[in-house]
């Protein structure tokens, strides 16, 4: 992997690091933003509905 492969994974993880870290409605949109932006079509190939979808159901199975 190339060092831009390697930092473009890199602030893809971060952002869905921070998803999981997050409650505040404000700051999950904004990175949900992020999600469906060109930049992070850039980034990756990786569908954003099913990296939102997948990160909101681990976000309800860790509130109860």
């Amino acid at each position: 992997m190339n060092p831009y492969e390697e930092l473009a994974n890199a602030i893809v993880l971060q952002a869905v690091k921070d998803y999981r870290l997050h409650d505040d409605k404000k700051e999950l949109a904004s990175i949900e933003r992020f999600f469906h932006s060109d930049w992070f079509g850039v980034l990756t190939d990786i569908n954003p509905e099913m990296l939102i979808a997948k990160l909101r159901k681990e976000k309800v199975r860790y509130e109860y």
